[in-house]
């Protein structure tokens, strides 16, 4: 009987994420036995710091990371929109499970819409581009950072913020009540926001093969439209970004959105393509019109 070790985060959402990872392999594999390795990682333990300052993107996933390559687990399960845009060398991603809510949610004490929200309310979001893309439709609203688990900063609500936005899949995986659903035109997602991804070492030729009976082939092709967006703008990307892709079997079209360092200034448009290197392209015609704006 095979056994696969599993790392993960000790989150709530990265436990459930886990679970259906594993309920998954246990459909297709009934008789595969499994075990769960909980990892800190430099996320979870500077949980008060802002994540620009701490690394950024990356910071949920290095340490789970190490512990793939030196063969403590099989299979690392991350958020596909915590990865590093360039994987570690000897590692892959394995499968892409089939995508949920790719959506941001806003919570509030009156269940108000972003429109809606009174003027001088207080938002409560740690995103770049959350920030980046309530400044351009809501100048009015005041923006705090915070941190922590789902459940943490829902509490913040009338506790220091009078809303807080968090995305979709996270809420519909805990079986939370759901918030008011943002339009993806008005607030783009990150890239790989509603995906779970599963991570194998490239050498471990039976464990890749035997998580790709569970990969879901259009998420991939949309989460790798979407990396290759992220990649062209940079390893880290410390610009606000968002970024989310369809597939219609024939045809990918990749809808973004750049903003500026000072997250003042933003530009979005969408693009089709056949392959994901629409992504790429997208990325850089969105550099060029920010820098554009910046020289005039």
């Amino acid at each position: 009987m095979k056994t696969i070790r599993i790392g993960t985060r000790g989150s709530a959402l990265a436990i459930v994420q886990t679970e259906i990872v594993r309920c998954a392999l246990a459909e297709i594999y009934p008789d595969i036995e499994t075990h769960t390795r909980i990892i800190k990682t430099k996320g979870d333990v500077l949980c008060d710091v802002p994540l620009d300052t701490i690394g950024g993107k990356g910071v949920f996933v290095k340490d789970i990371e190490k512990a793939l390559l030196a063969g403590q687990i099989d299979i690392a399960v991350h958020s596909l929109k915590d990865m590093q845009a360039s994987l570690p060398e000897g590692l892959v991603i394995g499968a892409y499970l089939q995508r949920a809510n790719p959506r941001d949610m806003l919570f509030s004490r009156g269940n108000d819409t972003l429109a809606g929200l009174p003027s001088g309310s207080t938002v409560g979001t740690s995103s770049m581009r959350r920030r980046c893309q309530i400044r351009s439709q809501r100048p009015d609203l005041k923006i705090v950072d915070i941190r922590g688990n789902v459940q943490t900063r829902l509490k913040k609500i009338g506790k220091g913020v009078d809303a807080v936005i968090l995305a979709a899949a996270g809420i519909i995986r805990l079986n939370l009540a759901p918030g008011i659903a943002l339009d993806i035109t008005s607030m783009i997602p990150s890239p790989g926001q509603g995906i779970i991804a599963i991570q194998t070492r490239a050498d471990d030729h039976d464990t890749t093969a035997l998580v790709s009976a569970i990969d879901h082939f259009q998420t991939r092709i949309c989460g790798e439209t979407e990396r290759s967006f992220l990649a062209m703008l940079g390893q880290d990307c410390n610009l606000p970004a968002g970024a989310y892709a369809t597939f219609d079997e024939h045809d990918i079209t990749i809808l973004g959105m750049l903003g500026s360092t000072d997250e003042t200034r933003m530009e979005s448009m969408s693009m089709m393509g056949s392959d994901p290197s629409v992504g790429t392209r997208l990325a850089r015609a969105l550099m060029e019109r920010i820098h554009r704006e910046r020289v005039k």
